[in-house]
């Protein structure tokens, strides 16, 4: 009897090695690697699918009119760059509960609505456990198949006889192969399920649409190649103990990555969000509150307005506390210090907490001076004007410097009914359509007395 050959890999990252050992060299983390039994590989497994393929100039290949199509939701083509790629293969990830299942859901019964035809692979539930969330979401639809299997072989199968024009796998993580002996899950079945999975899209013209789970530290869940072998790679993101809920591409090859989808979740499912900065908004009074301050951000070709809230305190402890939430550590550690250095504020001995309502994560520049001004009025428990927009980026110096798409962010505020903009200094003329009190500061010492509400003196 031939000996059964083992290889140890690591469910993190990947990693193979011969024998085992307790720290992966590879990613670091201990304790991951698992022992695998090293499947043999056949000519049919070796041979691909791709030698059908001829070899042609760029100048000869004809792209169709309908390379992509809407999915029904205006805040997901936005984050696809346009809409859904034929023989694409798009990975969408998310925490658990966050509403994974219940957006492809809704998405494919939005698709099966214009024709087309859909396969959905539940893989972790039953078909009636399907048919109940779809009736609870009002979806039906004639061309929707529901298939409960989790074997990756019996699935293309079904592809074969049904032939859909586009696939969804719920999830990832829940498929097997029966060429590889490990369980489902593990990074041998993940890697072999998503390449054949690619094959299909790209020979077949399928566009597939796989879920996959994060682990706890908020990555997809499997080899990091996963992430390579796909052509989108969606993080659907959120506080499951609110509505509010974010859809973000860290990866597309047909759009843009710095567009976000915003939807609020409710009894019937999800809901788009056409005006994000209203949503995020909703709760802030018209009382002028120190340390409270609207910034305008970009995400993408959208502007959002939200609110930058700061709590400055006296500390006992020999180290004051610096906590950020939505806002890069680092980058308010230095707004921190130029605040001591180029205003005089003297902040070694107080605590401060910054914050960023609606969950959102902002990291651009833009931010950094509602940020400084958030702090310096809760210090000197001064409130900024409530009609009074921020804009500006704070250099080292303590000067403001510009930022991008600064009429748009204008635009945005102006429509929300917003009546004073500060902004940085600039070297063109701003258009004259703009119903709004623009004031250009060329410091931080002039934005932080621009700001100060009258109504707190």
């Amino acid at each position: 009897m031939a000996k059964v050959k083992t290889k140890w890999v690591c469910q993190n990252c990947g990693y193979e090695t011969a024998k085992y050992i307790g720290k992966c060299p590879d990613c670091g983390e201990w304790g991951t690697l698992t022992e695998e039994v090293e499947a043999k590989q056949t000519k049919s497994v070796i041979n691909t699918v791709f030698d059908n393929n001829p070899v042609c100039l760029i100048n000869e290949i004809e792209i169709t009119e309908n390379i992509k199509f809407p999915t029904g939701f205006e805040e997901l083509d936005r984050v696809l760059g346009g809409g859904l790629v034929q023989g694409s293969l798009v990975l969408l990830a998310g925490d658990p509960g966050i509403g994974k299942s219940t957006l492809i859901l809704q998405t494919a019964g939005n698709i099966c609505a214009q024709g087309k035809k859909l396969l959905y692979v539940c893989a972790e539930e039953s078909g009636s456990q399907v048919k109940l969330r779809a009736r609870r979401l009002n979806v039906n639809s004639d061309n929707l198949y529901v298939y409960s299997q989790t074997n990756l072989e019996a699935v293309i199968n079904q592809i074969d006889i049904i032939k859909p024009e586009i696939l969804v796998i719920d999830s990832i993580q829940s498929i097997y192969t029966s060429n590889i002996t490990s369980s489902s899950g593990s990074v041998s079945q993940i890697r072999e399920c998503t390449n054949t999975l690619m094959d299909i899209a790209k020979n077949k013209n399928i566009t597939v649409i796989v879920i996959g789970h994060v682990t706890k530290d908020g990555n997809i869940a499997g080899p990091k190649v996963l992430e390579h072998m796909v052509d989108t790679v969606i993080y659907f993101e959120g506080d499951k103990y609110k509505s509010q809920r974010l859809l973000r591409s860290i990866k597309n090859r047909f759009g843009s990555t710095n567009e976000i989808g915003v939807f609020n979740m409710a009894e019937n499912g999800l809901n788009e969000v056409t005006n994000p900065s209203e949503l995020f908004m909703k709760e802030r009074t018209d009382n002028a509150t120190p340390g409270s301050v609207i910034i305008a951000t970009n995400e993408g070709t959208r502007a959002l307005l939200v609110e930058v809230q700061a709590l400055v305190g006296t500390t006992s402890y020999p180290s004051p506390r610096r906590v950020s939430t939505g806002v890069e550590y680092n980058r308010l550690l230095q707004i921190i210090a130029v605040l001591e250095k180029r205003i005089g504020l003297n902040l070694s001995k107080h605590d401060v907490y910054v914050n960023v309502i609606g969950g959102i994560e902002i990291d651009e520049p833009a931010a950094d001076l509602g940020i400084a001004l958030a702090i310096a009025t809760c210090f000197r428990d001064v409130a900024v004007d409530p009609d009074c927009v921020i804009i500006g980026e704070i250099s080292l110096s303590g000067e403001i410097r510009n930022v991008s798409n600064i009429e748009k962010r204008i635009y945005e505020a102006q429509k929300l009914g917003f009546k004073k903009a500060i902004i940085p200094k600039l070297s063109k003329k701003l258009s004259e359509e703009f119903n709004i009190d623009i004031i250009q500061v060329p410091r931080l010492m002039d934005a932080i007395t621009a700001c100060v509400s009258k109504r707190s003196n």
